[in-house]
C-alpha cells in the first residue's frame, strides 16, 4: 500500500508551518481545537484540488476567508508519496480566490485556462506517472460520524446498486454487505465474526428484498428470534455496523480519513476498532481524529500523533513514539499516560 509520507500546511486554521510526518495508521489525539480535524479537512481538500472540485470543497467550508489563519494572506499545501511531491499555493481574490503557485516535482503541469478556480493537476492530461499521482491524492475519502438519525439512509430501505463501500451516509450499506457475501464470502463472514465478538447475542444478517429493486437489512440476534430491521438497532450497533463493513471493505480508496469514529460506541468495543483499523492501514493509508482516551489504549506510540497548540494558539503535531515514554509505558497504559499530561494534547 502506497501512501502519503509527508504533509506542510502553512495558513488553513491553526495549522501554520506545520510539517508532519503520515503514516499508514495515523491517529490523532488532543484537545478540542487543537487542529486534528483541520488536517483531515487538508487532506479533503487536495483530494477536492485532483478532482477538479477544489472550488466546490472551499465553498463548502465557508469559502476561502473563512479558513485562511487570521492575518495571513495565503494558505500552502505540500504533500509527498515517495519522490513525488505536490505543492498549492491560493489567496483570497475579489469574492474569490486565485492558484498563486502549483508544481508536481518531477512532472511538468500544463498551464490551463480553462477553470480558473480549478488546479493544473485536475485539468492535465489523464495519462503517465502524473496522473497516478492525481489518482492516488484523488482517491482520499473523509468520512464523518454515521447519521443513524430515524429518517437516515442507513435505517431505512435501500436500492440495490453496485457498491464496493457502505457510503459516507450508509446510503450503499445493504448492497455493499449483498455483494461481499455473493461475490466475497470470506469477507462477509469476517464483518459477521467481528460482530459476534463485539454484541454475544449477534448471530448472523441476513438481506431481504422488499420491493422491487430494493433491500433491507435484519439483524438476528440468538435470544429474538424476529430479529431486528435498521430502524429497531440502537446507534452504536449501527455505527459499529457500518465501520465493520467500512473497515474490511476491499474497495476501501487509497487514503482513509475517520471523524470520531468512536462516537456511541461502548468502551469495550474500542479494542475490535483499533485491530480493524490497524488491518485496514495494510490496504489503505488510514488517518484518524479522535478524542477518545479509550481507543488509545488499544493504539501504539507509532500509532498516534498528538496535537497540541503552542503558546500563540497555532497547532502543534507530535508523535508520540518521539516523545521519552519508555519509562512510563513499563508502569501505564498509553491511555493513562495521555490522562496524566505525560503525551501533551490536553485541554
Amino acid at each position: 500500500m502506497s501512501g502519503f509520507q509527508r504533509l506542510k500546511v502553512d495558513g488553513f486554521r491553526r495549522l501554520c508551518g506545520v510539517d508532519c510526518e503520515l503514516r499508514p495508521l495515523t491517529v490523532m489525539i488532543g484537545a478540542n481545537g487543537g487542529g486534528k480535524t483541520s488536517v483531515l479537512e487538508v487532506m479533503s481538500l487536495l483530494a477536492a484540488s485532483a478532482q477538479g472540485k477544489l472550488n466546490e470543497a472551499l465553498r463548502d467550508l465557508g469559502g476561502i476567508t473563512a479558513v485562511l489563519t487570521a492575518g495571513r494572506s495565503q494558505m500552502s499545501f505540500s504533500v509527498s508519496s515517495g519522490a513525488s511531491r505536490y505543492d498549492l499555493s491560493i489567496s483570497p481574490s475579489g469574492i474569490g480566490y486565485e492558484i498563486d503557485a502549483e508544481g508536481l516535482e518531477g512532472f511538468e503541469l500544463p498551464h490551463v485556462n480553462q477553470l480558473v478556480y480549478e488546479t493544473a493537476l485536475a485539468q492535465a492530461e489523464k495519462r503517465g506517472p502524473a496522473e497516478q499521482f492525481r489518482q492516488r491524492l484523488a482517491s482520499s475519502v473523509y468520512y464523518h460520524t454515521l447519521d443513524v438519525r430515524p429518517r437516515s439512509p442507513v435505517r431505512l430501505p435501500q436500492p440495490i446498486r453496485p457498491a464496493g463501500l457502505p457510503g459516507a451516509n450508509g446510503e450503499d450499506l445493504f448492497t455493499c454487505l449483498y455483494e461481499m457475501r455473493e461475490a466475497d464470502p470470506d469477507r462477509f463472514d469476517a464483518i459477521q465474526d467481528a460482530l459476534r465478538a463485539a454484541f454475544p447475542g449477534f448471530d448472523k444478517l441476513t438481506l431481504p428484498p422488499v420491493a422491487a429493486g430494493a433491500l433491507a437489512m435484519i439483524w438476528r440476534d440468538r435470544n429474538f428470534p424476529n430479529g431486528f430491521y435498521t430502524h429497531q438497532l440502537s446507534e452504536g450497533a449501527l455505527r459499529f455496523l457500518w465501520l465493520v463493513t467500512l473497515l474490511r471493505s476491499a474497495a476501501l480508496p487509497d487514503v482513509t480519513l475517520l471523524d470520531e469514529p468512536e462516537v456511541s460506541l461502548h468502551p469495550e468495543l474500542l479494542a475490535i476498532l483499533a485491530d480493524l483499523l490497524r488491518e485496514a492501514s495494510q490496504r489503505s493509508q488510514i488517518i484518524v481524529a479522535t478524542h477518545s482516551d479509550r481507543l488509545v489504549r488499544f493504539l501504539n506510540p507509532n500509532e498516534v500523533m498528538v496535537a497540541d497548540l503552542t503558546d500563540d494558539g497555532l497547532a502543534k503535531l507530535t508523535w508520540a513514539d518521539s516523545l521519552d515514554l519508555d519509562r512510563w509505558l513499563t508502569e501505564y497504559t498509553l491511555d493513562q499516560v495521555w490522562s496524566m499530561g505525560r503525551l501533551g494534547g490536553r485541554a
